[in-house]
């Protein structure tokens, strides 16, 4: 497969709605190293709806039947958590490569069987934490490694996201339960932790508050009240493995004040990612940041990001498509070359490894060793 397309199967992607259709189908439509095959979703008048809307061969409502049709060398996974796992596994056992999104898994155990299973088949594998696809952390990361800001001191990330408040949708209420997998931690925590340890590096120890401060919400569509067993405020604190003291809010509900900063105080100077429009709701893992920076004293002005910090042709949409189709880049160049490429499930593992801990310090009161 050196010239060749890539052919990738979708599942989750609906022509009326939803993440499959806003990203990955224009991301990937825009990369001429792959090309769309297949579609499922979980009626087969859906997917024969979207298949002809976006002239793709292939439609089912069984994805097990998709992952293992001989036109789908790639299986995308975009649909809610309970069913990354299932599904994930089905078509590793296929020995098809693998994106999926993030979290991996509804539970670390999970994730850990898609790792091993995906090493044993000899497939690549990406799962979808996006901020490492964005060109304003890959930037912040290459200039903390080249001492921009000298020692790193600490830094401070705050972030703020208007869901898990007072009010949910239908569709999403899933999200007010712990056990979906899906949650302020696992899903708002592990982009927002990733990108922090993407840029310094790993957690050494750390303490932290997991709390649920509304314990019912109420469904827009309904009036109802169920029950939120999902936090809703998450504290952490702690020191990096290069000894630099790190500090997280994770906030929900939350529409008003800081959407969204990511400070880097070192010896030498300081950076900062700030969002590009502080007035849209910032999401990391696909909205537009600048970096700020500063040295000697100066105070912060903005740093322009190069060329270079672009892997993609200038046909990919800016917006949700744009991270997705970077994180595409490397794996097209992985499944081609037979190489690993990052973030795969092995990132992803030792990220739910982390989420564990950052839940298991709050539930014990005990500060935690990595």
């Amino acid at each position: 497969m050196t010239t060749e397309r890539i052919r990738v199967g979708i599942i989750g992607a609906n022509v009326r709605n939803g993440w499959g259709r806003d990203a990955h189908i224009p991301a990937l439509s825009a990369l001429p190293e792959f090309e769309i095959t297949a579609v499922c979703t979980s009626r087969q008048e859906t997917a024969d709806e979207t298949a002809k809307h976006f002239g793709i061969p292939h439609a089912f409502a069984d994805p097990l039947k998709m992952v293992q049709h001989p036109d789908v060398d790639l299986v995308s996974i975009c649909v809610r958590v309970p069913f990354h796992h299932q599904l994930g596994m089905a078509a590793l056992n296929a020995g098809k490569h693998l994106y999926c999104e993030w979290p991996l898994a509804a539970v670390t155990e999970q994730a850990q069987e898609m790792r091993d299973s995906a090493v044993r088949k000899g497939v690549r594998h990406v799962v979808g934490l996006q901020a490492r696809g964005a060109r304003a952390f890959n930037l912040v990361r290459d200039l903390v490694a080249d001492g921009y800001v000298g020692k790193v001191l600490s830094c401070t990330m705050i972030v703020s996201t208007p869901t898990w408040g007072a009010e949910f949708v239908r569709d999403w209420a899933y999200m007010a339960d712990r056990s979906s997998g899906k949650t302020l931690l696992t899903s708002v925590g592990g982009h927002s932790i990733d990108a922090l340890c993407f840029c310094l590096g790993e957690f050494k120890e750390l303490s932290s508050v997991v709390a649920t401060q509304r314990e019912r919400v109420k469904i827009v569509e309904t009036g109802e009240t169920i029950q939120m067993t999902s936090p809703d405020q998450v504290l952490l604190s702690g020191v990096l493995q290069s000894g630099a003291v790190a500090s997280v809010h994770l906030r929900g509900g939350i529409a008003n004040g800081t959407g969204f900063l990511f400070e880097i105080h070192g010896t030498e100077g300081d950076l900062a990612i700030v969002p590009a429009n502080p007035r849209q709701a910032p999401y990391i893992q696909v909205s537009e940041f600048t970096v700020r920076g500063a040295q000697s004293g100066k105070p912060l002005a903005d740093l322009s990001i190069p060329e270079c910090y672009r892997w993609v042709p200038p046909a990919v949409p800016a917006g949700l498509p744009f991270n997705i189709a970077q994180l595409y880049m490397p794996m097209a160049e992985g499944i081609r070359g037979g190489k690993s490429v990052s973030p795969g499930f092995d990132v992803a593992f030792k990220r739910h490894q982390l989420l564990d801990v950052i839940q298991k310090a709050s539930d014990t009161g005990i500060r935690q060793a990595l």
